[in-house]
């Protein structure tokens, strides 16, 4: 069942009181694997970066301090009936997550956010937005929902009884009215950027900020959707499918650049970021190249291995993500893939 270590936070670290035998294991639960080691004197080794486990989420929540995670950011099972979850009623799903959220609750810190990430559950043919089913129990852990914020993406099945699904949506709490957002971080080129007042005491002087603007949660991935991103309710990132420069062999993949946004926003360098559902390490990898210090926990073997090679990427400086500033691609109305086919025109 792999190697299990006494663990203790001490300060900005994780600190191993046994050092394990590789730092990579192919098999069994409860790895624990880190890249970048310093040596404490004897045995001890300081982890400064990440733990990436496979194990139950609710376990490894037990094992953390109160108030020790900064942010929790996830995208838990939909309960669709995907390769890695058994489907069960809505009611029973719901129920079967209400002891992890409470752990979640109890280790994010006094300034700590959560962010939780979901879609709809169907059943025949009826579709349960399942972030109004979650908010109710958020709310009873006393966390206070500061943005619901919509994920649109241009890809995803065609459907032939209603309208095909093109967002998800994410949110955002936090445990206290004192909290971290760090707005210079993440501010956006301004749209206007020499507007002035036209009227009362400041008239004819700019009326912007110098650093930029405050971006939306509506959140569309290029530069001209980035001029007015966190205020509004619509992130438009593409989803990771097949021709995505991320995209691995899991079937409902995590965008980095979703996660990093969130990760600058409300978190600071050597802060704890938790993905409970962390499949190919997606939250782990926003979280490490941006200075932060990455939990992550995962049922699947095989998707911690994949995770693992994408974080050496990372280490070595080969990881391909699609950046967070790069505009979505959009063909030209004279690229043939724009151009309505000649079968089509027959048919008219």
């Amino acid at each position: 069942m792999g190697h299990k270590q006494k663990s203790s936070i001490k300060g900005n670290a994780l600190v191993l009181l046994s050092f394990f035998d590789s730092l990579k294991s192919k098999h069994g639960c409860g790895t624990i694997h880190h890249d970048f080691l310093c040596k404490l004197g004897g045995d001890d080794v300081e982890i400064l970066d990440f733990r990436y486990e496979c194990q139950n989420a609710l376990d490894f929540c037990k094992s953390l301090p109160d108030n020790s995670v900064k942010l929790i950011i996830t995208s838990p099972p939909y309960n669709i009936g995907k390769a890695y979850e058994t489907r069960t009623s809505i009611d029973e799903y719901i129920k079967n997550l209400e002891p992890m959220l409470s752990e979640f609750a109890r280790i994010l810190s006094e300034d700590g956010s959560l962010c939780w990430q979901t879609g709809n559950y169907v059943e025949n043919g009826e579709i349960y937005p399942l972030d109004i089913y979650f908010y109710p129990f958020f709310k009873k852990l006393g966390l206070h929902l500061r943005n619901r914020i919509i994920w649109r993406f241009g890809h995803g099945l065609h459907c032939t009884k209603r309208f095909s699904g093109r967002y998800e949506t994410i949110l955002w709490f936090t445990k206290s009215n004192k909290y971290t957002f760090n707005l210079d971080d993440v501010r956006i080129p301004s749209k206007y950027p020499g507007k002035k007042y036209f009227k009362g005491d400041k008239k004819g002087e700019i009326s912007g900020n110098p650093k930029g603007k405050n971006p939306e949660d509506v959140w569309e991935m290029n530069m001209e959707r980035l001029i007015d991103d966190w205020d509004a309710l619509v992130w438009e990132i593409p989803n990771v499918k097949n021709n995505h420069p991320e995209k691995v062999d899991h079937p409902c993949q995590f965008p980095v650049e979703l996660v990093e946004r969130c990760v600058l926003a409300l978190t600071n360098e050597n802060d704890i970021v938790y993905d409970p559902f962390a499949g190919v390490g997606s939250s782990l990898l926003a979280a490490l190249k941006n200075n932060r210090r990455a939990f992550g926990t995962e049922w699947e073997q095989k998707y911690i291995d994949i995770g693992l090679e994408r974080i050496e990427k990372l280490k070595n400086d080969t990881l391909v993500t699609r950046p967070i500033y790069k505009q979505i691609w959009k063909p030209k109305p004279t690229d043939k893939i724009a151009q309505v086919p000649e079968e089509w025109r027959e048919n008219k």
